[in-house]
């Protein structure tokens, strides 16, 4: 009985490491953007949330086999300005970025909320910007990316 329960364990670990070695397998490559227009909530809980989805995914798929875009318009800029005085938000984008994670942010509304990426927003340069986030959320969507709103 004892050997029958060893052997039941043995069996169930060698199914479960063979699940996790075929998941890159399973995903294969992928293209997708998220997409972020509201607000973080108290603590930034739902901009943590969603960086905290877009890891998980990087986790399961793999980073080489990953082309993420999060395209940021309206109140999904302040995901990165709350990253200039939040460390947990900080972190979670540098982490991101870190995998090759684009964050693109939406000049329309830069000009609409006189926002200035250089002073107001972390880790922002000209090449992250876009004209319009809901005209490249279609776009991106049109070259086969994958929506998704965390």
């Amino acid at each position: 009985m004892r050997i029958l329960g060893m052997l039941l364990a043995v069996m169930a670990a060698v199914s479960f490491m063979s699940k996790n070695v075929d998941a890159g397998e399973r995903y294969g490559k992928q293209k997708v953007v998220y997409h972020v227009n509201y607000t973080g909530g108290d603590k930034d809980k739902k901009y943590r949330g969603a960086m905290r989805n877009i890891q998980n995914h990087i986790n399961a798929v793999g980073a080489d086999k990953m082309d993420i875009k999060v395209v940021l318009h309206g109140n999904g800029l302040g995901l990165l300005k709350s990253a200039t005085k939040n460390d947990k938000v900080k972190g979670a984008v540098v982490a991101l970025k870190s995998q090759n994670v684009d964050f693109q942010v939406c000049a329309n509304t830069l000009r609409g909320r006189k926002i200035n990426y250089n002073k107001d927003l972390f880790d922002v340069y000209k090449e992250d910007i876009v004209p319009s986030g809901v005209a490249e959320l279609s776009r991106l969507q049109q070259m086969g990316y994958t929506y998704i709103k965390p």
